[in-house]
């Protein structure tokens, strides 16, 4: 089985006919559109670096089913190595685009959603996990990126999704036909869709049986009939359209996020994963929010060490690089880091196996990862602009610096250290602004906050897997406590 090559999963995505809207206009062709490139450059590579023998052991993977190799973003766990490996490729990753590569979600999907079908189908009889099966296949042999979708815009939040005032607010089946489901609505903050083959859909909360039509998991290409998608604004994203590569920071990778609606979509009865069995929606949830906060502990971490040599960088340009207070700072992003890197290793060397041979991460610990990566990247970025200075928001444009008029004064006036072109300490410091304020920041910063659910639902599945009552039982052992004694005098 041959995988692809970057440029043939370009082309690929170029053959589909997807819907997307974009700043009031439809837009036609969206692999060329100078926005949007920059994102569908982040997803080859994770086709390149695979085709590259030094990468091997990370980006690739044998199927044992199968005999096969495949791209790791699209292998089922199957042990705590293949856990830390996913860990260490998504650093990787990280480091080589300093932006959002996009196929975490598709990949922690599919291991959740491997696992869960096994349990449904042992307790209710049905035929899920063949027909995810039968889906796995299909990917591996085609080499296809496929996006996660699990975040329904919500509406009302204190409401259950059959109480909503707009019964659409949550994705739910409208139609239920002999060969397959119809469904309607819409999932938000799709991260990398625009550049997927296939969409997965999962549910987004825990479901009562009244929820029942909103519990449903399928797979459906992006070109499927009634699927569009309405792309998301970045800070900066017009910058891309003034033809220059300084102020843009990261000129050829980026993110790309959109609001995915599903307006009356068929779905065939073997791309159908969860169909009304509500009990299993919260464990779906679970398990992938699980391993996309264990993701956390390696993209997040890889884009860091980008900025955190940038900063260094910009120290050096600045000449303040031998400053005690700019040491201390960059030890202390350095730190932070390598901090949310052994969340995320211990946390998959905890990992132990599921019913259905898939492997999973330890929950409490994956959990108190992605608790982290809501705070360090903050302080990190704050640090980065700290040593930056304040010419990172400040500087003029590119086509100032090449004016043939005020270039030269632009040039003089915010030169740093004498054996360092102006041009290359700006490029420095708009880098560092991309990751920090830009298009960049909704990879790194921001979705640092939201991505993979808000602090608080890390919180409430940290007292949920902290065990609180096994900790009070060795607190009274060791107090000599014996429930029930009367105090003696």
């Amino acid at each position: 089985m041959k995988l692809m090559t970057g440029k043939e999963y370009i082309e690929s995505i170029r053959k589909l006919n997807i819907q997307v809207y974009m700043m009031g206009k439809k837009i036609d062709n969206p692999v060329d559109d100078p926005i949007l490139r920059p994102s569908l450059n982040s997803v080859r590579m994770t086709y390149d670096l695979a085709q590259k023998p030094e990468y091997q052991d990370l980006m690739t993977a044998v199927d044992p089913d199968t005999g096969n190799k495949v791209n790791r973003f699209l292998h089922i766990h199957r042990g705590t190595d293949d856990l830390i490996k996913k860990v260490k490729m998504q650093r990787l990753l990280g480091q080589k685009t300093a932006a959002c590569f996009q196929r975490c979600v598709g990949m922690d999907a599919f291991n959740a959603i491997y696992s869960t079908t096994f349990e449904i189908d042992k307790k209710c009889g049905t035929r899920y996990f063949e027909n995810f099966k039968k889906f796995l296949r299909y990917a591996q042999e085609n080499d296809l990126t496929i996006d996660g979708a699990m975040t329904d815009p919500k509406g009302d939040r204190s409401l259950a999704p059959h109480e909503q005032a707009d019964p659409d607010l949550y994705l739910r089946v409208v139609e239920r036909r002999p060969d397959g489901i119809v469904v309607r609505g819409a999932k938000a903050h799709q991260t990398g869709i625009l550049n997927s083959h296939e969409v997965c859909v999962m549910p987004t909360i825990a479901m009562s049986p009244e929820d029942k039509d909103y519990a449903v998991a399928f797979a459906v290409p992006l070109d499927t009939k009634g699927i569009s998608l309405i792309i998301g604004r970045q800070s900066c994203d017009t910058r891309k359209l003034e033809g220059g590569t300084i102020d843009v920071g990261n000129a050829e990778f980026g993110g790309v996020e959109a609001l995915t609606v599903f307006e009356d979509v068929f779905v065939p009865n073997d791309r159908i994963f969860l169909n009304g069995e509500t009990e299993f929606a919260g464990m779906l949830v679970e398990r992938f929010a699980g391993y996309h906060r264990q993701s956390y502990g390696g993209c997040k971490v890889g884009v860091g060490d980008v900025l955190i040599g940038a900063a260094a960088v910009a120290a050096d340009y600045n000449g303040a690089a031998k400053a005690s207070h700019v040491k201390d700072k960059l030890i202390e992003m350095t730190h932070l880091n390598e901090t949310l890197y052994s969340c995320g290793i211990a946390c998959s060397c905890e990992g132990n196996k599921t019913e259905s041979g898939c492997y999973i991460i330890n929950l409490l610990l994956a959990n108190v990862c992605k608790q982290n990566v809501t705070r360090f990247p903050y302080e990190i970025v704050r640090l980065a602009e700290d040593i930056a200075g304040g010419l990172m928001v400040t500087a003029p444009s590119e086509k100032d610096l090449r004016d043939p008029k005020i270039g030269p004064i632009v040039d003089k006036y915010l030169k740093g250290i004498a054996s360092v072109s102006t041009e290359n300490r700006l490029r420095i410091l708009r880098l560092i602004e991309n990751l920090s304020l830009g298009t960049a920041a909704v990879g790194y910063r921001t979705e640092s906050m939201h991505g993979a659910g808000s602090p608080q639902a890390q919180r409430i599945m940290i007292a949920r897997q902290g065990n609180l009552p096994a900790k009070k039982d060795l607190a009274k052992a060791l107090a000599g406590i014996v429930e029930g004694n009367k105090c003696s005098n």
